[in-house]
């Protein structure tokens, strides 16, 4: 798969952010129509000076910190691109804010504060136990 590497860093970001338990106001706003445009054009609506991350054909990734808000902002070259990249990371858990060729991802309160700006769908990343962050991992031991 070509977005390998920008999924792992992904995959390091989503668990930075959901271990952070970084909050947001925003629930019960109105949802706008939902933006588009390019990342730095996304950011600026979000109120979000983007630390970008990955630049590449297929992808743009940026981190976003404003406040005690952290979260993933990131365009797509193609639809398809974008659906393989959310059905591949949703596997890390989280929450997605869902966009046409853009997504934002982060802990729940933030992304339900950005839809308040930016519009989108919210999705939801697959849930797993509240066991260690090391079950499923057998074999590596230490």
């Amino acid at each position: 798969m070509r977005l390998t590497r920008p999924l792992l860093a992904l995959a390091g970001a989503v668990t930075v952010l959901a271990l952070a338990g970084c909050a947001s106001e925003g629930d019960g706003e109105a949802v706008p129509d939902t933006a588009t445009g390019s990342l730095e054009h996304l950011a600026a609506e979000a109120e979000c000076d983007p630390d970008l991350q990955t630049d590449a054909d297929t992808i743009r990734q940026a981190i976003c910190v404003k406040g005690d808000e952290k979260y993933i902002l990131a365009t797509f070259a193609t639809d398809r691109g974008q659906r393989e990249w959310i059905d591949t990371a949703k596997d890390y858990g989280g929450y997605y804010l869902v966009g046409r060729k853009w997504v934002a991802v982060g802990h729940e309160d933030v992304v339900s504060g950005l839809r308040g700006r930016l519009g989108g769908t919210l999705e939801q990343g697959t849930q797993h136990g509240g066991g260690s962050h090391e079950a499923g991992h057998a074999g590596h031991g230490g």
